[in-house]
């Protein structure tokens, strides 16, 4: 799935990471431990695509999607709770657009046996299968559990996000990654700014998910929980 090949990671004269080379398989659980400042956020940084190393390189299977939590992140700031969740499902509201699109076109036309008139009957049915297969009827009621799972009351929905502080923005970012589904989670410190509650309807997702996962937690519990295999990292190298 991702192969981590020699990876080395220099500032000058001091290496931060040094031949680091590991594989992360289809649905592993991975935590990745390490004293402060041992190089873990820079990993993962790399793996995600953020960060070049000194040397080495990462190699991984087309069909891969990483969703990556670092621990500092911004959020749009002229926008809503559930506005800005719902970009995770970009993809599917310019389907439902495309497909509003051709139904007015439809609704205007008259020419209903012309070349062009049929195309567009077949470009809204395709639209709409697409639609349906990739879950356009259910999006909305995911985002809202996923929300409510992470702790955000329904009358948060409609709430600025500039009046948000910075560990319920990160909840937010944390539910975007969460509903775009992707075959590999990276998360930095996703506990840092949840609550009990919260942790443990995370834990239940990672409990259902098919995917693999690499995360960072100084919550010793969380990683116990969650995590099947630790690669420490330990004067640059790991073990």
């Amino acid at each position: 799935m991702v192969s981590v090949q020699d990876i080395s990671v220099s500032f000058g004269s001091f290496d931060l990471l040094t031949g680091i080379s590991f594989l992360i398989n289809e649905q592993d659980r991975i935590g990745l431990t390490g004293k402060n400042g041992a190089g873990k956020t820079t990993l993962l940084k790399i793996i995600a695509g953020n960060q070049s190393p000194t040397n080495g390189f990462v190699d991984m299977s087309k069909e891969v999607t990483i969703g990556y939590l670092p621990q500092q992140m911004s959020v749009d700031d002229s926008t809503t709770v559930m506005n800005e969740t719902l970009k995770a499902f970009a993809g599917l509201i310019s389907l439902s657009e495309e497909i509003e699109r051709c139904r007015k076109e439809l609704e205007v036309r008259d020419d209903y046996h012309s070349d062009d008139y049929l195309k567009l009957c077949d470009r809204l049915h395709e639209t709409e299968e697409k639609y349906r297969i990739t879950g356009g009827t259910n999006y909305l009621g995911d985002a809202e559990q996923t929300l409510t799972g992470l702790g955000f009351e329904r009358k948060d929905f409609d709430r600025p996000t500039r009046e948000l502080s910075g560990g319920w923005r990160m909840r937010i970012e944390l539910a975007k990654l969460i509903l775009r589904k992707p075959s590999l989670f990276l998360l930095d410190e996703p506990t840092n700014h949840l609550d009990i509650e919260s942790i443990q309807w995370l834990e239940t997702f990672f409990a259902g998910f098919p995917g693999a996962g690499m995360m960072v937690s100084h919550d010793r519990a969380f990683l116990d929980d969650l995590t099947h295999r630790e690669i420490e990292i330990f004067l640059g190298k790991i073990s």
